[in-house]
């Protein structure tokens, strides 16, 4: 005789079984810019009744120029935000010179050099002949944020010990000392 399969969980079912349509309470409205999903029918009963004059119209050409500056801003500061994030994981690192460390300085350096050198091509589709005079700014803040990037990793390379800043690293050009006098002992002459 075989045996019959155990009975299936709960959730298979519920999973396999289409949700049954909860009736809306009409006493609570829908919160403002809500939009009920509706099936394919309801929607095109709406927009066969909906009249055509309520279809957004196109924004003019000075409204998408504002609009392209507050972007264009919105990039150009956007390195300032990624500062305190590589500060933190500069100070982890440690000062000593380790493979983590070593890359973490090679990331702060390579970021905002190509940032800068690709600095038209990033501001290419926000510069229209309304708003290549008034990008300048923008583009002035992103160079100077990506150079305080630098200034992070100039930092963190003098932290390590790596740039030469002590007179002992450069002690294969000074020369030697000429003195004007010596003092020694008595015996010794």
């Amino acid at each position: 005789m075989p045996s019959q399969p155990p009975p299936l969980p709960q959730w298979v079912l519920d999973l396999n079984s289409t949700p049954s349509p909860k009736p809306k309470p009409t006493a609570i409205p829908d919160p403002p810019g809500f939009t009920a999903a509706l099936s394919a029918k309801q929607r095109s009963q709406s927009s066969k009744n909906a009249p055509q004059a309520a279809a957004r119209k196109p924004p003019t050409s000075e409204e998408m120029d504002t609009l392209k500056l507050k972007k264009a801003w919105e990039l150009a500061i956007a390195p300032a935000k990624q500062l305190p994030m590589n500060a933190i994981g500069m100070y982890m690192t440690g000062s000593t010179l380790q493979i983590f460390s070593i890359f973490m300085v090679f990331t702060l350096f390579k970021t905002p050099i190509t940032a800068i050198l690709s600095l038209q091509r990033t501001f290419a589709p926000f510069t229209t002949p309304g708003t290549s005079t008034r990008l300048l700014p923008a583009k002035l803040v992103f160079v100077v944020m990506n150079l305080l990037m630098l200034g992070l990793g100039l930092w963190k390379v003098n932290q390590m010990g790596l740039l030469p800043t002590t007179r002992s690293d450069w002690l294969a050009w000074e020369s030697e000392r000429t003195w004007a006098e010596r003092a020694v002992p008595k015996d010794w002459l």
